[in-house]
C-alpha cells in the first residue's frame, strides 16, 4: 500500500478546499471567501491563498451553483463593431437559457479589482473578453473557479490554453490591396491601428505581402499610423492627401478610419472613386449607405460572437475542444468607393 500522499502532491482533482488551506495556513472558510470574492480577507491573505490554487493547479469541479449568465468585457462601445458583437453572443445566450452581463472598461484594456471581484461573487458561466486582456492572475482565477474564458480578437498575445476567436486579417489585407492593384493603383497607401494589436499588424502584413507579390515598391510614407476612430482615418488622410505625390489608393484598418478619409477627401476637394479609392475593413451597416457606398473587407462579427459564445458554452459543460484558435474568413465586398486610377496615375 502506497503511503498517504501530503496534500502538495496530490492530483490536482483530489484537491479539496481543506487540503488548499492547510497549505497556505489559512482556514477553509477563509479559501472559501477567496473563492468566491467575498470582502474580509486581507490583500496579503487573499494573494498567498491564490498562490496556492495557482500552484497546485486547483479547478472547482461542481458547476451547479453557477450563475445562468455570460460575461461579455468590451475595452468601448463607441461603435456599431460592439453592438454586432453583442447581437452574436445575445442569439447564443438566448438559444441557451442565459442572460448576458456586460461591462465596458471606458477605454482600458484589463478589467479592475472590483469588476474581478463582483464577477467572482456571481460566478457567471463563463466570460467573454472582447477586445481585452485579462492579466495572468485574472485568468488563473476564472480557472480555479472553473469559469471558462474565450477571448474575442485579442489586443495582445493570449496565453497558449486560453480559447481565441479572431478572423483572418492578413487574408483580409491581402485581398483590398490585390484589388486596388487589379484595379490599376500602385499608389496605394494604407492607414494603420496600433501596430502592438495583432489583428492590426496582420491587416498591415496582407497589404505588404500583396504588394511585395505586385514587385511594388513599399513607401513608408504611405502607411501613416492612427487611432482606430474617425478622427484617426481624418487626420492620416489630410496628410497622405497634402503629399508632393499623394496616393491613388487607401487602405484603411477599419471603416470608421475610412470614414474619415471620406472627410479628408471632401476637405480637399478630391473626388472618390474618380480621384481617390478607398477600401475600409469591418463591413459595418453604415458602409452601404455612405457617399458612395463603400468597398470593404467582411470581418463576419456576428459569426465571431456566436462563435465564442459557444466555445464558452462548452468549455461550461465540460467538453473538450480540438482548437484553441478559432478564425472565421474575411470577405471582399465590392462597392462603389473603387475605381481605376486617373489616367495617367496607374504608374
Amino acid at each position: 500500500m502506497e503511503p498517504e500522499q501530503r496534500p502538495g502532491r496530490r492530483r490536482q482533482r483530489d484537491m479539496t478546499i481543506e487540503d488548499i488551506a492547510r497549505v497556505a495556513g489559512v482556514s477553509g472558510p477563509t479559501v472559501s471567501r477567496v473563492l468566491n470574492g467575498k470582502s474580509g480577507v486581507s490583500a496579503a491573505t487573499r494573494q498567498r491563498v491564490e498562490s496556492v490554487l495557482r500552484e497546485y493547479g486547483y479547478r472547482r469541479q461542481e458547476g451547479r451553483d453557477h450563475l445562468a449568465v455570460l460575461e461579455l468585457v468590451f475595452h468601448a462601445l463607441e461603435s456599431l463593431w460592439a453592438l454586432d458583437i453583442i447581437c452574436g453572443v445575445e442569439r447564443v445566450a438566448r438559444e441557451r437559457g442565459l442572460a448576458v452581463v456586460l461591462t465596458e472598461m471606458q477605454g482600458g484594456f484589463t478589467p479592475g479589482r472590483a469588476w474581478t471581484e463582483r464577477m467572482l461573487e456571481r460566478r457567471p458561466t463563463g466570460v467573454v473578453a472582447v477586445f481585452s486582456e485579462l492579466t495572468v492572475q485574472q485568468q488563473s482565477q476564472l480557472a480555479t473557479r472553473g469559469i471558462p474564458l474565450v477571448v474575442l480578437d485579442p489586443t495582445g498575445e493570449p496565453l497558449h490554453q486560453t480559447p481565441s476567436v479572431g478572423a483572418t486579417n492578413w487574408s483580409g489585407g491581402v485581398a483590398a490591396t490585390r484589388h486596388l492593384l487589379d484595379l490599376g493603383h500602385r499608389r496605394i497607401a494604407m492607414v494603420c491601428g496600433p501596430q502592438e494589436w495583432p489583428c492590426c499588424r496582420a491587416r498591415l502584413d496582407g497589404y505588404r505581402a500583396a504588394l511585395d507579390a505586385a514587385k511594388v515598391e513599399i513607401d513608408p510614407e504611405l502607411t501613416p499610423v492612427d487611432v482606430l476612430y474617425v478622427e484617426g482615418g481624418l487626420r492620416a488622410g489630410e496628410r497622405l492627401l497634402r503629399l508632393p505625390d499623394p496616393p491613388t489608393a487607401i487602405f484603411t484598418t477599419n471603416d470608421l478610419q475610412a470614414l474619415g478619409v471620406y472627410e479628408a477627401a471632401r476637405r480637399a476637394g478630391v473626388r472618390i472613386p474618380q480621384d481617390l479609392s478607398v477600401v475600409g475593413f469591418d463591413d459595418l451597416s453604415f458602409t452601404q449607405w455612405s457617399g458612395p457606398p463603400m468597398t470593404t473587407v467582411r470581418q463576419p462579427l456576428v459569426e465571431m460572437g456566436a462563435t465564442a459564445a459557444e466555445l464558452v458554452v462548452a468549455l461550461a459543460r465540460g467538453e473538450r475542444i480540438t482548437h484553441t484558435r478559432v478564425e472565421l474568413a474575411t470577405t471582399l465586398v465590392v462597392r462603389e468607393s473603387t475605381a481605376p486610377p486617373s489616367r495617367g496615375r496607374a504608374i
